[in-house]
């Protein structure tokens, strides 16, 4: 059995209630094969074995009033995973859905990313059980206080920086950088997307969803193509989502689905820049849902329940580029078989981990473009590492510096994944390039260190 082989069946036993982790190893190590031969230091020093498990793993309790006077109870987690090539940098994610699973998924998949960013960043991942959808102002205020009360103790500028994630937009980064700020009696960079008025950078909120499509449109350009006259498939409604939709448009797509964790719409007309400002006051003011599109729209279709690619699969539009940007293992083999069917050409991950591992072999067996999420959704993280870089100079780059900034990166992992794909034998290969390209990276750091 080689090293690979026996990493996965290890994690397979010591975290089988962890199925998202263990699909993320998977993934990643299976594409690791290449290296092993080539690489006969790494396997001496275990950095296989010692990847895969996570600096340190902290769970805490987190109590909060509601409005009504009741307490209620959550559980927090932070997953500091590696730091190897600078301090922990990842997202915190509130949604009932969060487990230690998840966290660790996500926060082993941002190792790879935040490497491939060029900048100094290692991986990390944090967040909690609560749900913020129904409750008020106060009572996210009151939770994220509880949730800052706790990890203060493990964060810093130069230690962890979390970001957001689902669940945590603008609002809640600044309830948990004040209250920050508070106890600790000092104004750093250790959250990133914060307002601009207290050190945030601009384009942060469009940064992933921007840095999706500059990746597919470096893609697409491997071809002779562009998004100019393409059919879009866009899965979410909130910021990925959001800015993708924008970014695909001014590049002359025409995008006609987006959704939510109720439902999917399907405009065949186009989402155009009109339709977005709806959507954006709908779901970044209104908190509301997306089937209120309807309302404003109704030549568009709703499908209550479904996702974007089961509406694809009822409706059969021709798709050419696919971005999923809601959440993980959403495209499913039947979906990505039904994508291929429809013409798609170029499939980029605006979100974590979105295809099954069954998708992927479907999208690549049939020579779809296919653009791992953590090559294709670094933009986000990519600018809060220039956000972190702003904060440490005590200045603050315009818009036009921040965004070729960011297409400069996209296109800077988009080169290294090719060139790694290559260099391993796997030529054209996205998810096996990004992959090597991020792990060689924080491999050698590791090995240097020696036995820490």
């Amino acid at each position: 059995m080689s090293v690979i082989d026996e990493v996965i069946e290890k994690v397979k036993s010591k975290d089988k209630d962890q199925p998202e982790f263990i699909q993320a190893v998977t993934e990643v190590m299976g594409t690791l094969r290449p290296t092993v031969d080539k690489h006969s230091e790494f396997v001496k020093a275990k950095i296989y074995e010692r990847i895969v498990e996570p600096d340190r793993m902290i769970i805490f309790r987190v109590p909060w009033e509601d409005d009504n006077g009741e307490i209620h109870v959550n559980r927090g987690f932070r997953v500091q995973f590696n730091n190897a090539i600078g301090p922990y940098k990842g997202g915190l994610r509130l949604h009932p859905s969060v487990n230690l699973g998840i966290i660790k998924f996500l926060g082993f998949e941002q190792i790879f990313k935040n490497a491939l960013t060029t900048l100094p960043m290692g991986g990390g991942k944090g967040g909690s059980d609560f749900d913020p959808k129904g409750k008020s102002n106060a009572e996210v205020m009151r939770f994220c206080y509880a949730f800052m009360r706790e990890l203060y103790r493990y964060i810093g500028p130069d230690t962890d920086v979390p970001a957001g994630d689902i669940g945590v937009g603008g609002r809640e980064i600044g309830y948990l950088f004040g209250y920050y700020k508070k106890i600790v009696n000092e104004h750093t960079g250790v959250l990133t997307g914060k307002g601009l008025e207290y050190g945030g950078s601009l384009i942060r909120p469009q940064a992933t969803g921007y840095g999706v499509t500059y990746f597919a449109a470096e893609m697409l350009a491997t071809r002779g193509m562009d998004f100019n006259g393409k059919v879009v498939a866009i899965s979410g409604s909130g910021n990925v989502a959001q800015y993708a939709v924008q970014k695909v448009t001014q590049l002359g797509g025409k995008v006609i689905t987006m959704s939510d964790s109720n439902g999917a719409i399907v405009d065949e007309e186009g989402i155009n820049a009109e339709k977005l400002a709806f959507v954006m006051d709908l779901k970044n003011v209104k908190r509301g849902r997306i089937r209120e599109y309807l309302d404003k729209y109704p030549q568009a279709k709703y499908f209550e329940n479904k996702s974007v690619w089961d509406t694809i699969k009822e409706k059969s539009p021709h798709i050419d580029v696919a971005l999923p940007c809601a959440t993980q293992n959403e495209i499913s083999e039947d979906h990505a078989n039904t994508l291929v069917k429809n013409g798609v050409v170029c499939v980029a991950e605006g979100a974590n981990m979105p295809s099954f591992l069954g998708a992927i072999k479907v999208f690549q067996e049939n020579n779809v473009l296919f653009g791992p999420a953590k090559a294709a959704n670094a933009g986000g993280v990519a600018v809060s590492g220039l956000e972190m870089s702003q904060n440490s100079m005590r200045l603050s780059w315009t818009i036009e510096e921040v965004d070729a900034k960011l297409r400069e990166i996209m296109k800077s992992i988009h080169k290294a994944s090719l060139e790694a794909a290559e260099a391993y034998g796997r030529k054209g290969d996205y998810l096996t390039g990004a992959n090597i390209a991020g792990f060689i990276k924080v491999a050698k750091a590791m090995l240097a260190y020696g036995i820490v």
